[in-house]
């Protein structure tokens, strides 16, 4: 008998090893059907902040939220579902145990039903390895762009929200390894297409700002995002303990719990008020060097606060209440910071960058093509015999969804410049 017990024992931890996927369940097994309010919440890290958490599931209307996990168990599930006073439908954890997971059906009929998604902590290169290019990456870009479904995450599930992301591939890299070597081997940042959402184009994000602390080397990927992929690059970061909630507005507030502690976000850019901005030296085995007389990145710095009343507008990346404006700069692999006057000029506007190339994604589509700008575009769409179909102004999503199944011709212009680009609608 004991001898069966044991073999029953080592069956069922096989058996737990070997499933694609762990699922904990939490709530009214009925799914019901919300309006969603939409937007993204970026938590730092360590433990959530609760008014940030509040602010995600009040956006979910009551629907059922869906943590997706690669690591770890049920930890969110009471959290979300009774200890912050949302009434929620229901809060299921699925753990992702390896990159087949991505495939069951079962899990995809969850981002179906789903009002809000959230991704854990962990080691992003595993969300990036287990769902990129997966048909669940595709059916939660759906979900965010067709249902307007609210979407956050903390630590890795941070890292992997902007369109650029660091990928973790060879491990982390410290501010320091990363200053003293901008190309170092596990500085590793991606733009593959992988999660798009609303107001993060354009957009590298970074966490645990104060512990470790990770300044210099988000400097660094704004840096090899600009001199790699030739493209304007922005910033989003908050310190432990805080968050940044986006609306659907692209009005970012600050939640954390300043001034009890020093907690804050930050919003990073390339400088517009210095014109061909690149770093001075940018090159494997030396130190970065980007000064740009002292202002070679331009910083809005706010405090998280528990009424989230500090905020950013992501629309013009130049407006803001309650922070203050930094610039920072690198001299000899070195981060410094000084305290700065208000931006004078258009970070949206592509006025000096016109050698940055419009890229679009996803091409063949169904519904909508996004850029990797942040400036608004005027786009005119031709079919193939040259008839204008339609003419829309846009930043970043531009809707094509009512357009017939076929190939068109995409003309886009900021007024200066001119781009042209061959679209399939799905």
């Amino acid at each position: 008998m004991k001898k069966l017990i044991q073999l029953i024992l080592l069956i069922i931890s096989i058996d737990s090893i070997s499933q694609n996927y762990t699922s904990y369940f939490t709530g009214n097994n009925n799914d019901v059907y919300r309006e969603t309010n939409g937007g993204v919440c970026l938590m730092g890290g360590a433990t959530e902040d609760d008014n940030a958490m509040i602010w995600f599931l009040e956006r979910s209307n009551g629907g059922d939220i869906l943590v997706l996990r690669t690591s770890g168990s049920d930890g969110y599930n009471n959290y979300l579902f009774s200890e912050l006073g949302v009434n929620v439908n229901s809060v299921e954890t699925i753990v992702l145990n390896n990159s087949s997971a991505a495939d069951e059906s079962y899990i995809h009929n969850k981002v179906l039903n789903a009002e809000a998604i959230w991704f854990a902590g962990g080691d992003q290169w595993n969300y990036i390895n287990y769902f990129r290019g997966s048909q669940l990456n595709t059916l939660i870009n759906q979900a965010i762009s067709e249902r307007n479904i609210v979407v956050g995450g903390t630590s890795a599930g941070m890292a992997i929200m902007g369109e650029y992301y660091f990928t973790a591939q060879n491990g982390t890299v410290t501010s320091s390894e990363a200053l003293s070597n901008p190309y170092n081997g596990s500085v590793n940042v991606d733009n593959l297409p992988f999660l798009e959402v609303d107001y993060l184009s354009n957009v590298i994000t970074d966490q645990h700002y104060d512990d470790p602390e990770r300044k210099g080397r988000h400097v660094v990927f704004i840096s090899r995002i600009l001199t790699d992929y030739e493209a304007p690059a922005f910033g989003i970061a908050c310190d432990e303990y805080t968050a940044v909630c986006i609306d659907q507005n692209g009005n970012a507030r600050a939640f954390g719990e300043f001034p009890n502690y020093d907690d804050n976000a930050y919003f990073l850019q390339v400088n517009c008020e210095i014109s061909n901005n690149y770093p001075e030296i940018s090159s494997p085995n030396m130190p970065l060097e980007w000064n740009a007389d002292n202002q070679a990145i331009k910083v809005y710095n706010i405090k998280g606060t528990v009424n989230g009343e500090n905020s950013f507008d992501l629309n013009s990346w130049s407006t803001g209440t309650g922070g203050e404006w930094q610039e920072w700069y690198v001299l000899n692999g070195q981060l410094y910071e000084n305290s700065s006057n208000e931006i004078e000029c258009n970070p949206m506007s592509s006025d000096g960058l016109q050698n940055f190339e419009i890229k679009l994604h996803p091409n063949p589509t169904s519904n909508y093509i996004y850029t990797n700008n942040n400036f608004r575009l005027e786009a005119e769409v031709f079919d193939i015999v040259g008839k204008l179909v339609m003419k829309e102004d846009f930043i970043t999503k531009l809707d094509i969804s009512f357009l017939e199944k076929g190939t068109y011709i995409l003309n886009l212009t900021d007024g200066i410049n001119t781009s042209t680009h061959k679209i399939i609608k799905e």
